[in-house]
């Protein structure tokens, strides 16, 4: 072992209270009161009962379990006493999981305690989670087939898997345990948790969405909930396959990506928009500059010349705050060929209108709505919302004019995603606007096990309103050859 864990002499004689000894221990002076060290708080999480889906068998009541759960609890509390939390930090996560795992295995030798290759290795694992790790929540963070972690306070942890939701047999020892978890996770990316700040967004390293409620706001306990991305990129192509879109739908969207239309996708929590922005911009060219603004940094772009910007909130003093309205009117002195938004939630829609109507072509954003034109309306409600005194028409006709598509994503009952419209906005009549659906997606049922049976559909539109922009883009041919297959799918 390295110098960097050097209090080993002390293990031999450290009063760990295990559950099964070979030998009685013998008298040892009782160590000296340390005083608590913050920079090693942050470190120390608290200990869970094994999960039933790992139990060795060992931890097979609830006598054994509070037994193995006090072991830990002891093993743990040696390990922070031997330990340089400074030093451990400094190394790479393989290296301190050796090192860590290596401590544990000297405090469970000194000790003599009984327990079985499979539970010390199990035993090594946890308290490697809770130091270093994301505790009880790792296993989930470690499977990809996983959309959505929530957790409900120390006891009730759900999934997502394809769709559907359920729970798990994973618990957290306490609340303390859970809150430092949640501090660790937003400590990552500069931000806080605290009775002052209880309310927190932030992303994990691989870009996975976070959001934190800590007390006094949530009753039962912390609430955190985890959106999580596939490591791979998902591919239009890839939709194409889970049947979210056809093979013509899928080949109109990325000519839409490719000419540089202004793009609006719109839908409800969880019906995948982040996705399906990702799998647009893929089609953008690398030659483009582009700067993105989002709350937490999810979008994954693939383009070479991105210029990523977040949002901050406010510091503990309550100033210092950059709202998403900030960065999308600093984009404009940024030289974007496109901006890209990630969730258009405020007054910033108004300055995104702008942009895209004063040469920012291929823009993009997402927001929440039902409906292509429920969309529209929502886009003027978040102006007025920033205090414009203008009339209501004026806004519309100024959101008409800016977006060319708006491509709706519906999350059915049944837990799938489809894309339900592709729609073009062509203008105004009288306050009315203007929408001509190229794409639809019809419900025809389900079947017995209660997935959802539907069909897309081509509305027949043989030249849309942005066929100028694909020829000028020479895309043109492309485009009709697209449109032709989606008639002929129908007749089908």
């Amino acid at each position: 072992m390295t110098k960097t864990f050097g209090k080993r002499a002390a293990l031999a004689d450290a009063q760990v209270v295990a559950p099964r000894v070979a030998e009685k221990p013998r008298p040892v002076e009782e160590p000296r009161t340390r005083q608590p060290d913050p920079s090693r708080r942050v470190a120390r999480a608290e200990d869970q009962p094994p999960s039933p889906q790992r139990s060795t068998g060992r931890v097979a009541s609830p006598e054994s379990a509070a037994e193995y759960i006090d072991l830990k609890k002891e093993i743990f509390g040696a390990l922070i006493e031997s330990i340089n939390i400074t030093e451990l930090g400094r190394l790479d996560l393989a290296a301190a999981r050796r090192e860590v795992g290596g401590v544990v295995s000297e405090i469970l030798a000194a000790k003599r305690a009984v327990l079985s290759t499979g539970e010390q290795a199990q035993l090594t694992e946890e308290i490697c989670n809770d130091v270093l790790g994301y505790g009880p929540l790792e296993p989930l963070l470690a499977r990809d087939d996983i959309s959505d972690i929530m957790v409900n306070g120390t006891s009730l942890i759900y999934i997502e898997v394809n769709g559907r939701v359920e729970q798990t047999n994973i618990r957290f020892r306490d609340n303390e345990q859970l809150l430092n978890i949640c501090q660790r996770i937003v400590s990552q990316v500069g931000r806080r948790l605290d009775e002052s700040s209880p309310i927190c967004d932030a992303r994990l390293p691989d870009g996975s969405r976070v959001n934190v409620i800590a007390p006094p706001l949530a009753i039962d306990g912390p609430s955190l909930t985890i959106r999580r991305f596939k490591k791979d990129k998902l591919t239009l192509d890839q939709l194409v396959d889970f049947g979210s879109i056809t093979p013509e739908g899928a080949e109109i969207l990325k000519i839409i990506g490719r000419v540089r239309c202004n793009v609006l996708i719109s839908g409800g929590t969880g019906s995948g928009k982040t996705t399906l922005l990702n799998c647009l911009t893929k089609y953008v060219g690398a030659e483009e500059r582009i700067v993105t603004c989002e709350d937490s940094a999810e979008l994954q772009l693939q383009q070479p010349h991105v210029v990523r910007l977040e949002t901050r909130p406010p510091n503990v003093e309550g100033t210092g705050e950059i709202t998403m309205r900030d960065l999308v009117k600093n984009c404009l002195r940024m030289r974007p060929e496109r901006i890209i938004v990630g969730e258009v939630r405020g007054p910033e829609a108004f300055d995104l209108l702008q942009a895209m109507n004063t040469g920012h072509d291929g823009s993009m954003g997402t927001l929440h709505a039902n409906t292509p034109r429920e969309a529209l309306s929502r886009l003027g409600a978040m102006i007025t919302m920033g205090g414009y005194d203008l009339p209501s028409q004026t806004i519309q006709e100024m959101a008409v004019s800016s977006i060319d598509v708006i491509v709706q994503a519906v999350r059915l009952r049944d837990g799938s995603r489809r894309i339900t419209h592709i729609t073009e906005v062509l203008g105004m009549e009288g306050d009315v606007p203007i929408l001509q659906d190229i794409f639809v997606y019809k419900m025809l049922g389900e079947d017995e096990n209660g997935r959802i049976i539907g069909q897309h559909q081509s509305t027949g539109i043989g030249r849309p309103a942005f066929w100028d922009r694909a020829r000028y883009f020479g895309e043109e041919d492309r485009l009709s050859r697209a449109l032709e297959a989606a008639t002929v799918s129908n007749k089908a």
